[in-house]
């Protein structure tokens, strides 16, 4: 039976609500059980049969929660692209209410619980999926897997990655709004099942197993966190400066290791914006910086090909022999390092006249083999860089070309005091028991971690700080779940959608509307 549907008032107040739990999910408070409290009432919210109407409860549930997830924009770039970016991914959970209502029109759906969660989630998940993807590429930014890096749900990306983690985050907050239905019709058999199923399936992630030793030997990294004059985006203004704090922080890696006994040495994005491959000085003092600490050193650079534009790199530095291998950023990010239609985005914000040389995105995947002396072999190192991270594709690609464990190089300092870089880690987590690869975030400023192949962080630094980490990492050869799947669960989610919706407003065709549902429960 239909359970009664809630006022419009009501309604509203719990989209709000839910936009607010889902902040608090992600970092810097990190809530994670409040993502199925969100995903619960926006669920309870949406129980109209009207596309436009639950479309507006999915925009006020988006813009509660990305105006202050993404904050750091505003103090990037100011509040018009701030705003501006909140709108366009709120709008996009504005479409699942939509579309939610146009799939169970015309199908049975909110005559099953079992229906009504398939449905939803699967509409959730695929959305995620669209606003990762699109426009400009995509902004993956703020999906609900990246706010289970402290849950036991994390184990389950080993199976499917973040749309398989995202999936079962909502189908947690749908069975507990089931659940809370139940009860109100004092059903206590459906209100047992329904919240024991979300109970099951988070003390279900703590029998997934996560292995973490080593398969191919152990990697001995120091990863060097260099710090900047000020925060802002002019921290880069004083270029010789910046590369002169991780020259000085690899020197200063000698406090904790004997010179030779590191394998690799890991800078930032952006840890020398004077590009040594031209530039005799910068040369210099990265070479030095290598042959003190006897080991060649992965450097975040920039470089200027003769036919215009600019490429974010990373290059492998050998000691007395300087780059042996490059790798250059594949997704540089829309309106931050290069601006698509230019001159119509200008009248509304000057910050677009902040990058006068656009990005060129990389060609290649993110494997740089390191010849290590020690291990008599070479060793695949992925890299990803900055918000690259947030990109299945990237990292996985990664992966299945050979690496054997992960490293994001990011440059956080624009960004402030705020959630940007700990949301960063949150992520790298993620990426890190998807493919069971130990993984290091590097940054300019902070936070940078390494991240064991289960998840956990065994080693952090501060934010606007200068500190350097040495961790003994296990090198990994075997494929996930996840990594065999690939894409596989993401295009499996994204045709149940179109065919739930499709089917949905085609039997709503046959309907009169005085036949249409009224809620759903």
């Amino acid at each position: 039976m239909p359970a009664r549907e809630p006022s419009r008032v009501l309604s509203l107040v719990l989209a709000a609500l839910g936009g607010a739990l889902a902040w608090a999910a992600f970092p810097d408070l990190g809530w994670w059980g409040t993502a199925y409290l969100a995903v619960a009432a926006l669920f309870l919210a949406m129980r109209r049969d009207s596309a436009r109407w639950n479309a507006l409860l999915g925009l006020v549930w988006g813009l509660v929660f990305f105006l202050p997830h993404i904050a750091w924009a505003d103090y990037a770039v100011g509040p018009v692209p701030w705003v501006a970016l909140s709108v366009l991914e709120a709008g996009f959970v504005a479409l699942f209410g939509a579309a939610w209502s146009w799939a169970r029109r015309g199908n049975a759906v909110w005559r099953s619980a079992g229906l009504q969660t398939v449905v939803f989630v699967v509409l959730w998940v695929a959305v995620e999926e669209l606003r990762s993807a699109w426009p400009f590429g995509g902004f993956p930014w703020g999906r609900l897997a990246f706010s289970q890096a402290d849950s036991p749900v994390l184990a389950y990306a080993s199976w499917g990655g973040a749309p398989l983690l995202s999936l079962l985050t909502a189908t947690i907050g749908v069975s507990l709004a089931l659940g809370l239905l139940a009860a109100r019709r004092l059903a206590v058999g459906s209100t047992a099942l329904r919240v024991g199923a979300a109970l099951a399936v988070v003390v279900g992630g703590l029998l997934v197993p996560l292995p973490s030793g080593a398969e191919a030997g152990r990697l001995v990294v120091g990863a060097v966190q260099g710090n900047v004059p000020t925060p802002g985006l002019d921290a880069f203004a004083q270029q010789r400066e910046v590369l002169h704090n991780h020259a000085v922080g690899t020197h200063a890696l000698l406090e904790q290791v004997e010179p030779g006994e590191l394998d690799l040495v890991l800078w930032p994005e952006n840890g020398t914006d004077v590009d040594p491959q031209v530039d005799a000085d910068a040369a210099d003092e990265i070479d030095a910086a290598a042959q003190a600490v006897g080991a060649p050193m992965l450097v975040g650079t920039v470089e200027y090909p003769e036919s215009g534009g600019r490429y974010n790199t990373a290059v492998l530095w050998e000691p007395a022999q300087g780059v042996v291998a490059t790798y250059s950023k594949q997704h540089p990010a829309p309106f931050a390092e290069y601006i698509p239609l230019r001159s119509l985005v200008r009248p509304f914000s000057s910050a677009v006249d902040l990058v006068r040389n656009d990005m060129l995105p990389g060609t290649k995947v993110g494997l740089v083999p390191l010849e290590s002396e020690r291990l008599g072999r070479v060793v695949g190192i992925g890299d990803v860089i900055c918000f690259e991270v947030a990109y299945d594709q990237l990292p996985r690609d990664a992966v299945r070309a050979g690496a054997e464990l992960l490293v994001v190089q990011t440059n956080n300092a624009s960004f402030g005091y705020t959630a940007e870089s700990t949301q960063q880690l949150a992520m790298s987590r993620v990426r890190a028991v998807e493919h069971g690869r130990a993984t290091v975030q590097i940054s300019t400023v902070g936070v940078s971690g390494v991240i064991q192949p289960n998840g956990v962080v065994s080693g952090r630094t501060g934010l606007f700080t200068a500190e350097q980490l040495v961790a003994s990492l296990p090198l990994r050869e075997s494929l996930t779940l996840a990594s065999r799947l690939g894409a596989w669960p993401a295009w499996v989610v994204d045709a149940l959608a179109l065919c739930v919706v499709v089917t949905g407003t085609a039997g709503a065709r046959r309907l009169r509307r005085g036949e249409r549902p009224d809620g759903v429960g």
